[in-house]
């Protein structure tokens, strides 16, 4: 597969360098908001894991909105907190016109599904919204043919090579299905919006030199 060098221009301009600290900055302000939460609920023994979603029970409806924020320990915290700075802040940068419609769907979608499909348990973490932010950055980056977006997602898998056995229902205690969940919205949101967010390729004097000549 041929990858389209982004017009430098484009991507080392100021108007770049502003939108990547401005994405930057939104993800780590979500990102300290998850351990402001985990960090009141350790502290006051809150016990907020129990708003997790509860599949097919009407208490467990909140949890399509409150299981991402709400973890099970610092544990799980800390391992979901570099991937989803580093996938936040490249959606956000990358794919601004596509972020504000997918990352809803991204958060709540594999909640919803979990609800519906889900074994019966209390589920709660970021992971899905990782696992969506993986499928989508890194199938965008595809599609569109962009080096940068398929950079992005290659080192967070490199670096948590983990997330491929994460649709697994092969390790106990781990909510395999919000992970599938996550990373099948991510997809399919990375296709939906296949036509937004298209960087200028650079182009070269002799492709220039051929349009003339056409």
């Amino acid at each position: 597969m041929d990858v389209d060098i982004p017009d430098p221009a484009y991507t080392s301009s100021e108007r770049a360098r502003a939108s990547f600290r401005l994405a930057f900055r939104i993800a780590l302000c979500l990102v300290a908001f998850l351990w402001l939460v985990q960090a009141v609920n350790t502290a006051l023994d809150l016990g907020l894991e129990r708003f997790g979603v509860r599949p097919r029970e009407l208490s467990g409806l909140p949890g399509i909105v409150l299981a991402p924020l709400l973890h099970g320990s610092f544990g799980h915290l800390i391992a979901n907190t570099a991937p989803l700075l580093v996938l936040l802040t490249a959606m956000l940068h990358l794919y601004p016109g596509s972020a504000v419609r997918a990352l809803p769907a991204i958060f709540l979608g594999p909640g919803a599904a979990v609800w519906l499909l889900g074994r019966a348990s209390v589920h709660v973490g970021a992971s899905g919204v990782v696992y969506g932010l993986v499928a989508h950055i890194f199938l965008a980056g595809v599609i569109r043919r962009d080096r940068r977006a398929i950079a992005a997602s290659l080192l967070v898998y490199f670096l948590y090579g983990s997330l491929a056995w994460g649709v697994l229902p092969i390790q106990q205690g781990l909510s395999w299905e919000t992970h599938l969940a996550g990373g099948l919205i991510g997809a399919l949101s990375a296709i939906a919006l296949r036509r937004l967010d298209i960087p200028p390729r650079r182009r070269y004097a002799w492709e220039d030199e051929e349009g003339e000549r056409d």
